[in-house]
């Protein structure tokens, strides 16, 4: 676990940030109010003589390069290892990767595909560790799509998500930010695909105290009906390959097209964090939809990003 020195006004100073419920609502709040002030202006240098590691076991583009730049913007160093370098596991363990590292970085930022290999590089980090994915959660990913969210609809309390698709990574933190921040979240999958309960049953308890709501259901259209935001995702995500066939056929009525937005409030907005696999979980060229922010939302990863490294590396 990374050591806990003294705190900034946020709490982040020093901690590692595994899960977006490792995020109270006080905590996200600041960091979207500071993600917001870095997007319109000069951001400094807090993380001037900062070396930020980014492990991936995953290759990919919007996370990579977001990190990179943001580290670079905020003025610190960052160092890409790819998958072929370390060997997470296998050419030696995470944590011992996580001792060698923690000697020569500041932070270490890992996409990695078991959730379990990240837990044991903060087990064994003596500096902060960033989840930049794992099968389990992808915390950066939905700390920029609340952002998004937020400059769209002006507000999160009270905004109604409507998620329709796999009950994956993207899905879990999702729902655990729409309830941090007061909304109302609704996913709606197939049997089979559905968001785990140990999930809902975490965002329901945040909800609790927020006045957000976590709903379930299987019908796109019962999700979608007078939404503020409709969001997907792919239906096979990398690593899911084998399963393809599987997917498709079960998530055949799931695609948000046009007449699925129609259901969904005249000024909502569609959100897809890419890469999206046209002809599937959306008709070709949708992200071009005029209700799309995807684009906007793709770029608020390297805003949202900058401000959770300034809190765990500088204050």
């Amino acid at each position: 676990m990374a050591t806990r020195a003294a705190r900034d006004k946020t709490g982040l100073f020093g901690r590692d940030v595994l899960s977006f419920a490792d995020l109270c609502p006080t905590e996200v709040q600041a960091l979207l109010d500071r993600a917001l002030a870095f997007k319109r202006g000069d951001p400094g240098k807090p993380l001037e003589g900062k070396t930020v590691a980014l492990v991936f076991e995953k290759p990919s583009l919007r996370t990579k390069i977001s990190f990179d730049i943001s580290v670079h913007q905020l003025g610190g160093h960052a160092v890409y290892i790819a998958p072929q370098e370390v060997g997470l596991g296998t050419r030696e363990p995470a944590s011992d990767v996580a001792k060698v590292l923690s000697r020569y970085v500041d932070a270490i930022v890992c996409r990695t595909f078991a959730h379990s290999t990240l837990e044991e590089l903060a087990q064994a980090a003596s500096v902060p560790v960033i989840n930049a994915l794992s099968d389990r959660e992808h915390p950066c990913q939905a700390l920029a799509d609340i952002l998004t969210i937020r400059e769209a609809k002006g507000r999160l309390s009270g905004v109604t998500v409507a998620f329709v698709g796999d009950g994956n990574n993207v899905a879990a933190s999702l729902a655990l930010a729409v309830a941090s921040t007061g909304g109302a979240f609704r996913i709606a999958s197939p049997r089979g695909y559905v968001l785990p309960q140990s999930v809902v049953e975490q965002a329901r308890s945040v909800a609790t105290a927020t006045g957000a709501s976590v709903d379930l259901m299987t019908d796109p259209k019962d999700a979608v009906r007078s939404a503020d935001v409709v969001y997907t995702d792919v239906w096979t995500s990398m690593g899911q390959e084998s399963e393809a066939k599987v997917r498709l056929a079960a998530f055949k009525g799931y695609q948000v097209n046009t007449r699925l937005m129609a259901l969904a409030k005249p000024d909502a907005v569609f959100m897809h964090d890419m890469p999206a696999h046209y002809g599937e979980e959306v008709p070709a060229g949708f992200l071009d939809n005029p209700k799309s922010v995807a684009y906007q939302q793709a770029e608020n990863r390297l805003h949202a990003q900058k401000a959770l490294l300034a809190a765990v590396l500088s204050g």
